[in-house]
């Protein structure tokens, strides 16, 4: 079992600056990646996304590829467009010349027309970074993304098993109130008849058949059932290594509705009570489940 939240990050050198590649997850209903390169890489993007859906089926993957100075170098990562300066010199002497009076120009500006750079800005052709840094830094990125979602993924499966156990215990619960419904309503009708001055036996065939409609109407046998196999599908899904975050999801929605069933047919307020109990510890397995991959 994974999650779908996790973090993974890798540095390769590459000449004079670092390739950094950051992959982090959040959750989706559907597996979606978004890849960030640099503007020269920009071809690499659909290997990288093939690359990281091969390891996820299931969430968002926001996938970084940036570049930064090297540690060991200690140099700045703008440089100057010394030719753009150049003409642009040439051609704001001109305009000042024509105006009349100084023209001010911000470093905001510089950068806008490309005066000052990005040093860091790749010369290293796309499929031979590929080849040399940027395969391998996005496998060892990828290596820890999934372990840190197999880690919390670990965590989530503990979780949900121990509320599993905790509904398991809410079912006998339940089972056991309704089981006593039956015998609660035979003595609250016997009780009214006599307030009533009416006396009858206990094997008047009117009582026994109202008895018998009754306990048809209030028996949950049938979704107490349910309610197990449910409960011992959603302990082996937990216990998979496949992705399983929608079946889980579909399973607490069958489980609700056994509940939702179980609760129309209480007439009891004790199981009422019992029901309410129950939805709440299965809406925070909900909440869990929406984090599994």
């Amino acid at each position: 079992m994974n999650s779908m939240t996790g973090f993974g990050a890798a540095t390769a050198p590459l000449g004079a600056i670092r390739l950094h590649i950051e992959i982090s997850g959040v959750n989706r209903k559907q597996a979606e990646i978004v890849v960030s390169l640099p503007k020269a890489w920009t071809q690499l993007e659909q290997r990288i996304r093939e690359y990281v859906a091969s390891t996820i089926s299931r969430g968002r993957a926001n996938v970084t590829v940036s570049l930064q100075p090297s540690d060991a170098g200690g140099a700045s990562s703008l440089a100057l467009h010394e030719k753009k300066i150049a003409e642009f010199r040439y051609l704001l002497d001109r305009m000042t010349g024509l105006i009349g009076q100084p023209i001010q120009i911000t470093t905001d500006s510089l950068i806008r027309l490309g005066l000052i750079t990005d040093n860091a800005e790749p010369e290293i052709r796309a499929e031979e970074v590929w080849d040399t840094a940027l395969a391998d830094t996005l496998r060892r990125a990828a290596k820890q993304f999934s372990a840190m979602r197999a880690t919390e993924g670990a965590h989530l499966r503990d979780e949900l098993l121990a509320r599993l156990g905790t509904l398991r215990a809410m079912r006998v619960e339940m089972k056991e109130l309704a089981a006593d419904i039956p015998l609660r309503y035979r003595d609250t009708l016997m009780q009214r008849l006599e307030e009533h001055g009416l006396t009858l036996g206990d094997d008047d065939d009117r009582l026994i058949k109202e008895l018998a409609i009754f306990a048809d109407k209030c028996d949950v046998s049938e979704e107490m059932a349910r309610l197990e196999s449910h409960f011992n599908q959603f302990e082996e899904l937990c216990n998979s290594d496949q992705p399983v975050g929608r079946t889980l999801d579909f399973l607490c929605q069958e489980i609700f509705r056994e509940l939702n069933t179980t609760g129309s047919k209480a007439n009891s307020a004790l199981l009422a009570q019992a029901v309410v109990k129950t939805k709440t510890e299965l809406e925070k397995i909900r909440e869990q489940v929406q984090n599994i991959e």
